[in-house]
């Protein structure tokens, strides 16, 4: 009676089936029948691969092309098909850092492009079951991009000759390349079709974890006109994006104090600018909206400026900081002494749910206790008083109150936002909610999710911009009965 394999007895016969050429038959057959199980008891599950091979030579002997590895399937009877792809392609001359490799060994001035030289092939043989010839040269406007489509010189027609070879560029000015008659592209790991890309904080199939997002919005009014330090950005950073909306302009200088752009009161045209190891893209549109955007990493630290001709609306910039720079970089904004909106945190960072807080345990009212010096709260309940406050309100969200300070005429509320329904202007993770007053009604409690209605309040001279909780306002501990109820309320305001 056989008996089944143990895994190394597959191993060794995956092995052996994967040498090319494959050497003696009668061997292989004899060792299949001893390692095979019986019918009676069929392996069950998928089989397993051999190794991978190595891979072969490039399809292309400059510009991009193709290699490819394989490996073989080493299945029992009654096993399933092994999981996963038999072949595996990448990019040629694979470089050790990711996407440049798109730009190595580029052909030489005059070399016939690989397409071109595929139609060329088939130039003086008779073809379409006439003794005709032609000259063919390529026609790009057919359906599949992937077969060797090739136009008759002279002539309106164009015939397919099959597949084109494995490496051929898809199409012009695109980065795919057909393979086995599809048109894939390579991932940050050279292997196309994987679908593997860079994450926010550079790296190749990361999850944005190694790195820290910072966002902030500089609201300093400034005293008068001329150029106000914003901020800087720190040497690593990636993907920044500023922008502004207003007649004032943006400015961007380098370490060293030379101006990328918008300097010495001169306006820069829109266009793309090299600087510090980047390129920044600076637009200008007949809206007043004026952005800054650079991918990065910048290679040494920048200072983004802005040139002040009416009270500022708001400077909004942000960027991805590797975490390793994100003290020293708060260290030395806090040294400079810049202003900010609020004194909190600002970096938004994907963090893991959070573990849910457990109450603690709050002995029962004894009359010893002094009464609480607040009084109680209007009564605000119904759906008159929801509809209100939440057609009204600039911000309505889900909120995990955090912390609470009580001042002399004010209280502020430290939250993270949890769930947004509707919100005038972006909001971020953290926020202050402030409310009127010692005692504020209706009053939140620290470690407990609400549902607010707040509104924006900005100071006349621009130098306070908040988030308030009005008296009597909208504040219900968050439920599904409440979910529900705000968003019926969302479709009965007036448009």
């Amino acid at each position: 009676m056989a008996v089944c394999p143990d895994p190394a007895g597959r191993r060794l016969l995956g092995t052996l089936c994967s040498l090319r050429p494959c050497l003696f038959p009668p061997l292989l057959f004899l060792l299949w029948t001893l390692l095979s199980c019986d019918v009676r008891g069929a392996a069950q599950g998928p089989g397993e691969w051999t190794p991978w091979g190595s891979w072969s030579r490039c399809s292309s002997s400059c510009g991009r092309g193709v290699s490819v590895r394989r490996r073989h399937c080493v299945r029992l009877p009654g096993e399933e098909l092994c999981w996963g792809d038999s072949h595996e392609y990448r990019v040629c001359q694979l470089p050790f850092y990711p996407f440049t490799f798109f730009l190595s060994q580029d052909c030489p001035p005059g070399a016939i492009p690989f397409r071109d030289l595929q139609c060329s092939l088939y130039n003086g043989y008779p073809v379409l079951g006439t003794q005709k010839t032609y000259q063919w040269v390529p026609f790009h406007g057919a359906p599949n991009v992937c077969d060797l489509n090739c136009l008759a010189e002279g002539h309106a027609f164009y015939h397919s000759f099959g597949r084109v070879l494995d490496g051929t560029p898809c199409t012009l000015g695109t980065q795919g390349l057909c393979v086995a008659g599809r048109c894939l592209s390579a991932g940050c790991d050279g292997l196309l079709g994987s679908g593997t890309l860079e994450d926010r904080c550079g790296l190749c199939g990361g999850a944005n974890d190694s790195c820290l997002f910072v966002q902030r919005v500089f609201r300093d009014a400034g005293a008068f006109a001329g150029y106000w330090n914003v901020t800087l950005i720190p040497e690593g950073a990636r993907h920044i994006r500023v922008a502004q909306r207003s007649h004032n302009h943006l400015a961007l200088m380098t370490g060293d104090g030379h101006y990328v752009l918008n300097g010495d009161g001169v306006l820069s045209q829109p266009g793309i600018y090299e600087a510090v190891g980047t390129r920044v893209v600076y637009t200008r549109s007949a809206g007043l909206e004026e952005t800054l955007q650079a991918t990065g990493p910048t290679s040494q630290e920048l200072l983004l400026q802005v040139l002040l001709r009416e009270p500022n609306p708001g400077v909004h910039f942000e960027f991805w900081l590797p975490r390793e720079r994100y003290g020293p970089f708060q260290t030395q904004v806090q040294a400079l002494g810049w202003p900010l909106r609020q004194p909190q945190p600002r970096e938004v960072e994907r963090q893991p749910e959070e573990t849910p807080v457990v109450p603690e345990a709050i002995p029962a009212r004894v009359a010893s206790l002094a009464p609480d010096p607040c009084g109680p709260c209007p009564d605000s309940r119904g759906r008159a008083h929801r509809l209100l406050h939440y057609c009204g309100s600039d911000f309505v969200f889900q909120a995990r109150v955090l912390g609470r300070h009580r001042q002399a005429q004010e209280t502020r509320y430290e939250v993270r936002a949890l769930l947004v329904y509707k919100s005038r202007t972006p909001l971020r993770s953290r926020e202050y909610v402030w409310a009127p007053g010692h005692c504020p009604c209706p009053p939140l409690a620290p470690h407990r999710e609400y549902l607010l209605a707040v509104r924006r309040l900005v100071s006349p001279d621009g130098t306070q911009d908040r988030l308030l909780l009005p008296h009597a306002g909208y504040a219900r501990l968050w439920s599904p009965a409440e979910d529900s109820r705000v968003r019926l309320a969302a479709r009965r305001c007036p448009v």
